[in-house]
């Protein structure tokens, strides 16, 4: 397999493009909260579902609400929390509102709040995906999330579920259980959608591979299937013997022909094929570190 050169990037280019999917991420977020949550009064959690349950009580515009409770949260985040945040956190905490504010008045796209859902959850998802990429954050929830995680010890992701289940709870109350429904979906969307950006629609395959043959098992794969292997020290437990494990990585179109070549070198070989969602370096996708 041939070796391609690594393009080194500067520390300056992935800080522009850190700051530009921050900026990017919070565009998105904000176009899809307005086009799609907002008009249908879909509360899909954080401080931009309190900002629907808000506007629909007492119709205060959401930029407003969201500034009111993510720049006194960014506060309190480095009382308790320290330094840390840097300042991506305070940025993405202004700038979401920002721009939420200055879309207010795009015209929905549809009315039918399922659409609506899964639309949003989708450009919300994307944004977040952009924001989170660029090493950044929108502040929000999640900061309170972190400081309750720091004062209780209750688990990050626990914190940030529940206090994403209060706000939908409290839509279900103060708006309807049907929108709380949509919204229900909605964040179901957006978990899956940031995960996509984070890790690509590509999957490849790890596999582990375990044979009485290993280097007839190796050869086979070094130049008939073009993959590089590592071996793996391995110590059966039945038998107690030394035996190496060999780890290969594949693209999903060459799975088949990984199975067969060493079924065809060893008959009796222990495979083991899982997901690998996301495969940095040489053969697979360049690891630009950005």
């Amino acid at each position: 397999m041939k070796k391609r050169k690594v393009r080194k990037v500067s520390p300056a280019a992935r800080e522009i493009f850190s700051y530009l999917s921050l900026l990017i991420g919070a565009f998105l977020i904000a176009v899809s909260f307005n086009l799609f949550l907002l008009s249908n009064r879909i509360a899909s959690g954080g401080v931009s579902g309190i900002s629907v349950i808000v506007n629909t009580l007492v119709h205060i515009p959401p930029a407003y609400t969201q500034w009111a409770l993510n720049i006194p949260l960014f506060i309190a985040g480095i009382l308790v929390l320290g330094r840390h945040f840097g300042v991506k956190t305070a940025v993405g905490s202004v700038i979401l509102p920002f721009f939420v504010l200055l879309t207010s008045h795009w015209t929905a796209p549809t009315h039918n709040p399922l659409l609506a859902a899964i639309y949003g959850g989708l450009g919300v998802g994307l944004g977040l995906g952009l924001v989170f990429r660029g090493r950044g954050s929108t502040g929000g929830l999640d900061v309170a999330a972190q400081i309750i995680h720091r004062i209780t010890g209750i688990r990050l992701g626990l914190a940030v579920a529940a206090l994403d289940a209060l706000v939908i709870l409290a839509a279900a109350f103060f708006i309807s259980f049907e929108n709380a429904l949509y919204a229900l979906i909605g964040l179901y969307v957006t978990s899956k959608t940031i995960d996509i950006v984070q890790t690509g629609l590509q999957t490849s395959k790890a596999a582990f591979i375990i044979s009485k043959d290993p280097e007839r098992v190796s050869a086979a794969i070094l130049h008939d299937l073009d993959r590089g292997l590592t071996k793996l020290e391995g110590v059966g437990g039945y038998t107690g013997e030394n035996r190496p494990v060999l780890l290969v990585v594949v693209g999903q179109s060459e799975v088949t022909r990984l199975k067969n070549l060493v079924r065809d070198a060893d008959p009796e070989a222990f495979v083991i094929i899982s997901n690998a969602a996301e495969v940095l370096g040489e053969g697979f996708r360049e690891n630009k570190n950005l």
